[in-house]
């Protein structure tokens, strides 16, 4: 049997609105610590920090 892959579904949400935005995958192995992405909120209607969630 093949491995489990080291890639994660993460979400990802806004610093300001706290909206969850987006969905992606990280890779635990090379990104162990919690990212944060300037993404587009479609609520706040501008450009924000993205941090990871749970």
């Amino acid at each position: 049997m093949a491995a489990k892959g080291a890639r994660n579904k993460i979400t990802l949400a806004c610093t300001e609105c706290k909206n969850r935005n987006y969905d992606t995958f990280k890779n635990k192995k090379n990104d162990p610590d919690r990212i944060e992405l300037s993404k587009y909120c479609p609520h706040c209607k501008k450009h924000t920090a993205h941090k990871e969630t749970k």
